[in-house]
């Protein structure tokens, strides 16, 4: 439930717990054999019976949750204080659930995180159960659905006048529509995120209304869309939320050209927005123009949107001179390049981070990079043909702030990498994956010069003919793998979730849209672990 795990394991309750009192000295024998003796009276002292209820709730949240359960049967006085410091429950929300609502929540009160998932197979809470759950959650801060197709409009409109200390609202593969999502928005007004993923009851023919300002516009912080069919219905929403930081439309339908624009005519452009996430979406250079006027700007995600090109992206970067962050995923279309990159490098001084994925940068685009932007520090190139052992080179001797590098599928050689050996004095981690040129020994290479770099390095290397038997006599060959890992520290790759679940019909819809790239993620885990970043959102 959140609660970091205790490393030691935890004595026999019998032993940690209960305990018989000490021996006296031998003046008290006589005493000692009275008070103490269990033939006597058959009594033990109970220490932990001095530990403050406080102290002890405290204690509780360093323990994982296993733990918790464990120490909640040690005595009644325990069940009741772990139940009450409880603040975080992920529940299966099966329909099985509802009976034992009150119970539960009678047990855990002091809950202000609550996660409510159902797979697809079961029948999940309907509007009885989530309007139970309000009632004895007054207190919840954050709230997630997952797959609760059972709740309507009714159970979303009960939620909104229970719950009106919400802060954050996530919800996916749900069932109510507009009507709900407004009577939601009319009543949390303390609502700073929200996040919408595969709301089935917002479509074509079933959305009658738009998504309206409500009281929740007040304080909304961040609104996240995503694989909506039709989600310009939340136009007036980001148009009303004055306070919007965070903007992130992934994988919906439609154009968004227009809600930018209306963005961009807003208060939100002057004020506040400084994240905006733009993937597989249908947006173009106008979308792109309009988005410029977002003066604050300091991260921007352009993926997979082959509509965009170089003017686009220099009218983004010459007008947003905050810009930190840029993820830049061309799709090899080869519309966003050189030109983009220059103003880049022209304008925004202040970049930390840089990630090129299908984009063939120049020579003189990279070196305007390395020398201008000197506060560069993570880099990663995937899928650029242009990007060769100079362009190694220069980024080794001219990115002094580099502190995390990632290359994949470059043809880069073992010459390019070797640079890295006297270049970027703060580089803690390099990773090269997919270069065909790029030999395993270099990494061995590299960590005896550079003792405290981690080197990731997957090689690609021929086949092995393992055919021969001692004997010398022919069997079967067996192929090995054909990709060899040297790590330093090695972990396993995290695999990119599909989408399986989804209906064929989803999948039709969506078209060239519905589909994940192979290279999407190689950022991702090192722009989340970063905690030293100056300006974080």
């Amino acid at each position: 439930m959140g609660q970091s795990s205790s490393h030691s394991p935890s004595p026999p309750r019998s032993t940690s717990i209960l305990r018989r009192s000490t021996t006296l000295p031998p003046s008290s024998s006589a005493q000692s054999e009275t008070i103490n003796s269990p033939t006597a009276t058959g009594s033990y002292i109970d220490y932990s019976s001095e530990i403050p209820d406080d102290c002890l709730a405290l204690i509780f949240q360093f323990l994982n949750s296993g733990d918790r359960k464990r120490c909640s049967l040690v005595s009644k006085r325990w069940l009741l204080v772990e139940g009450q410091s409880r603040h975080r429950l992920a529940l299966n929300a099966q329909a099985e659930f509802i009976p034992f609502i009150s119970s539960m929540f009678s047990r855990f009160d002091s809950v202000t995180k609550l996660s409510l998932r159902c797979d697809r197979r079961s029948v999940s809470v309907d509007d009885n159960g989530l309007i139970l759950i309000s009632f004895r959650c007054r207190k919840l801060t954050r709230l997630k659905l997952r797959g609760c197709r059972e709740i309507t409009d009714i159970g979303m409109a009960s939620l909104g006048k229970n719950c009106k200390e919400l802060k954050k609202f996530s919800c996916g593969s749900c069932m109510f529509g507009a009507k709900g999502m407004n009577a939601f928005l009319d009543n949390c007004s303390s609502l700073e995120e929200l996040s919408v993923k595969r709301l089935r009851g917002v479509t074509d023919a079933g959305a009658t209304e738009p998504i309206g300002v409500g009281s929740a516009a007040t304080n909304l912080k961040s609104i996240h869309l995503k694989e909506l069919y039709n989600g310009q219905l939340f136009t007036p929403l980001i148009y009303g939320a004055k306070k919007l930081k965070t903007l992130k439309l992934i994988r919906c339908l439609g154009d968004w050209d227009r809600v930018l624009e209306t963005v961009a005519c807003s208060d939100v452009s002057d004020n506040s927005l400084v994240e905006v996430h733009l993937e597989r979406v249908q947006v173009s250079d106008v979308g792109l123009l309009a988005l410029s006027n977002c003066s604050g700007l300091e991260i921007l995600h352009i993926v997979k949107t082959p509509d965009c090109t170089d003017a686009g992206v220099i009218a983004v970067a010459g007008r947003c001179k905050y810009l930190r962050k840029v993820h830049i995923d061309g799709w090899k279309t080869n519309r966003i390049g050189h030109d983009a990159l220059i103003t880049i490098a022209k304008h925004s001084v202040n970049l930390q981070e840089l990630v090129l994925i299908g984009i063939n940068p120049s020579p003189i685009s990279l070196e305007q990079i390395a020398m201008n932007c000197k506060r560069l520090e993570r880099l990663a190139l995937c899928g650029s043909e242009t990007v060769a052992d100079g362009e190694i080179a220069c980024i080794a001797s001219k990115c002094v702030a580099l502190k995390k590098l990632c290359i994949k599928g470059c043809p880069v050689s073992d010459e390019g990498i070797e640079a890295f050996a006297w270049g970027c004095p703060h580089l803690v981690k390099i990773k090269v994956k997919k270069c065909k040129n790029v030999t395993g020994g270099i990494g061995d290479w590299l960590r005896a010069r550079r003792g405290s770099l981690v080197v990731n390095l997957d090689v690609e290397v021929e086949n092995v003919d393992a055919s021969a038997s001692e004997s010398g006599a022919q069997e079967d060959p067996v192929e090995f793998p054909a990709t060899v890992s040297l790590v330093a520290a090695t972990q396993p790759e995290p695999l990119a979730t599909s989408s399986s679940g989804r209906g064929s019909v989803f999948k039709s819809r969506f078209g060239l849209f519905g589909g994940r790239g192979l290279v999407g993620c190689t950022f991702r885990r090192w722009s989340s672990g970063n905690s030293s970043s100056n300006g974080s959102s």
